[in-house]
């Protein structure tokens, strides 16, 4: 006779087509009886009453519990579930496909930081820029993908014009190199920097897939991905693609700007993309007396920073240089200024959250040790 681990051991070979995991794994079975005479009684519970797997997904239990032995009859009762069960099941569907995640140009050991906000006009692309240059300029290997598919500003802000062309025998895209670091953006293949990309939801997913896994990025320390603002296709299509992408939330000092870019960070923690910390931009404005001024208010990117229990990783002020470096295609950390030098210390804030994986290896730990006891000794 059937046991209700049998039963349930049946049920996970029954998957839900659309979210590929079993009903089992994505909390959908609520209740297994198993009677003396053989009959089961399997409760389900679908993600809305009126689902249109409801039927294949019933025929799948049925004949896959009827084909064990001493079962008689199979009933099946189905249910709507809660919200909060609808979210503990994207939640496991989300995990699974980071854990089966398709195989990019991306090297699993390339640091992956994905630079966002919640809304667009808080400077995530000038920043974005800045760390990968700043990275580069500390001898890193680094690779800077502009995912934002319609609002693409890194070529302007880089400085770079050339197209970008594929090898005549990989078949790859090659990306323009710029500033000691690989770039790769929509931008690049536009007709020009006025034309509007009128694209829907699944060709951005699209783009990203093919940036992803078409690009010959080659050995990278660091992978910088400027997101586009709010929480859409492209965010969902990153944390299913690349898992091991962590992301850095860009907010001003406003109240209001902050409670926005908590959305993005919630939807970061919902894909099982791990939030690395907070930098602050338009913190202040100096004036040639010295004296500050915060035009955008204050406090928003600490209380962002301790709502989600990560670190500010810095705090940038407003610099006329930003813009006219910007406007120019010469990032500002390639210069002096207090933006610059705000930027430069926030990569390498990034750089002791997200060391590089060769410093991660037993060899790069022992290596850091034997510095920090020569410093001591020296000191």
């Amino acid at each position: 006779m059937a046991t209700r681990d049998d039963v349930l051991a049946a049920l996970r070979g029954v998957r839900d087509p659309e979210l590929g995991a079993d009903v089992v794994e994505l909390g959908m079975v609520k209740h297994v009886e198993v009677a003396p005479n053989g009959r089961v009684e399997i409760g389900l519970a679908l993600t809305i009453a009126e689902c249109p797997l409801r039927g294949q997904i019933t025929d799948d239990v049925k004949r896959r519990v009827r084909a064990l032995p001493g079962v008689t009859d199979v009933a099946i009762t189905t249910s709507a579930m809660s919200a909060d069960e609808r979210a503990n099941l994207m939640s496991v569907a989300r995990r699974r496909a980071r854990e089966h995640a398709r195989p990019t140009q991306v090297s699993p050991t390339t640091r992956v930081a994905a630079i966002a906000s919640g809304k667009g006009g808080v400077g995530k692309s000038s920043i974005s820029a800045n760390l990968a240059v700043a990275l580069a300029r500390r001898s890193f290997r680094v690779g800077l993908l502009d995912a934002d598919i319609w609002g693409f500003s890194l070529p302007r802000i880089l400085g770079v014009s050339d197209r970008l062309h594929a090898d005549d025998e990989t078949r790859l895209i090659v990306p323009a190199q710029v500033h000691d670091l690989k770039l790769v953006s929509t931008g690049l293949i536009a007709e020009s920097e006025d034309t509007a990309l009128m694209w829907r939801g699944l060709m951005l997913s699209k783009a990203l897939e093919q940036f992803l896994t078409q690009v010959d990025w080659g050995d990278l320390d660091y992978l910088v991905i400027d997101m586009p603002p709010g929480t859409g296709d492209v965010q969902m299509a990153l944390s299913r693609m690349l898992p091991q992408a962590e992301m850095v939330v860009v907010t001003t000092p406003q109240v209001a700007a902050q409670k926005v870019a908590m959305r993005v960070a919630d939807m970061a923690r919902r894909s099982h993309m791990p939030v690395i910390g907070v930098i602050e931009n338009m913190s202040w404005f100096e004036c040639s007396h010295g004296e500050r001024f915060t035009l955008f208010g204050e406090g928003g990117g600490e209380a962002l920073a301790e709502e989600l229990a990560v670190p500010l990783i810095g705090r940038i002020p407003i610099d006329p240089a930003v813009v006219a470096s910007g406007d120019h295609g010469r990032p500002v950390v390639l210069g002096a200024g207090p933006a610059a030098e705000a930027l430069s210390a926030a990569a390498e804030r990034l750089v002791e959250l997200l060391p590089p994986a060769a410093e991660e290896t037993c060899t790069g730990r022992l290596a850091r040790l034997f510095d920090h006891l020569e410093q001591t000794s020296a000191g």
